[in-house]
């Protein structure tokens, strides 16, 4: 097993000085709601087997918890220890399995051949190396037609003296967005001012970004991803 980093140990100093969810104790409000979406669902109905789910930066795992429990087959990956240690508790105790993986996503790799059907990225943060390698493995990884999702605090929220890192080289913009996923069929992508209500880090007005995508676009759609991003 290889070091901690900095940002693992420092993560993991942040969840030890709390109890309960760092941020909250219910699913993502943005995950809830895709989920819901009746293509999702229609796809889901066509796939013949439980969706598999990725879901990278998974923290202490409210997001994990509650896809399992909708049925999905959910792999989780987190480099803290100890909000994966979490994690696998609020799994137990929610009567699921996940497969939780405590691993750096600057270098973690699945195995070869492994796929999935819907990988998420929710709030992660870092140098725009690591995000850039996150979004575009996520996708990599997608079966034909899979879905991706992400929301993250945009640049725009480097200027608001709130929540959320106040390096805009860890923050998210379309633009970077469109280059690492430039062959994506985008089904939304949207930015602007939300109010957050998930723990007591996610609390009150942000500047966030917004993306669900998919792996490539039907033949014969009529749609050129490129267009959706102009």
């Amino acid at each position: 097993m290889t070091e901690p980093t900095k940002s693992a140990r420092d993560w993991d100093a942040r969840y030890q000085t709390v109890e309960g969810g760092l941020f909250g104790e219910s699913a993502n409000e943005y995950l809830r709601m895709f989920c819901a979406r009746s293509d999702f669902m229609e796809f889901n109905t066509h796939l013949g087997h439980a969706c598999r789910v990725l879901c990278l930066a998974d923290g202490d795992g409210r997001n994990g918890t509650w896809l399992a429990q909708c049925g999905y087959e959910v792999t989780a990956v987190d480099h803290s220890a100890e909000a994966t240690r979490r994690a696998i508790a609020r799994d137990q105790a929610a009567g699921v399995t996940v497969e939780r993986i405590t691993a750096d996503l600057s270098d973690w790799m699945p195995e070869a051949g492994r796929s999935w059907d819907f990988a998420c990225i929710l709030y992660l943060h870092g140098t725009r190396a690591l995000r850039e390698r996150a979004v575009r493995l996520a996708y990599e990884t997608l079966t034909h037609d899979g879905w991706f999702l992400l929301e993250g605090f945009s640049k725009a929220q480097a200027d608001r003296d709130a929540m959320g890192p106040d390096d805009p080289d860890k923050l998210y913009d379309g633009k970077e967005l469109q280059i690492w996923l430039s062959d994506a069929l985008v089904i939304e992508a949207t930015s602007g001012r939300l109010t957050l209500e998930e723990g007591r880090r996610h609390a009150g007005e942000a500047e966030v970004e917004r993306l669900v995508a998919r792996r490539r676009f039907s033949a014969g759609s009529g749609v050129n991803p490129a267009d959706v991003w102009s």
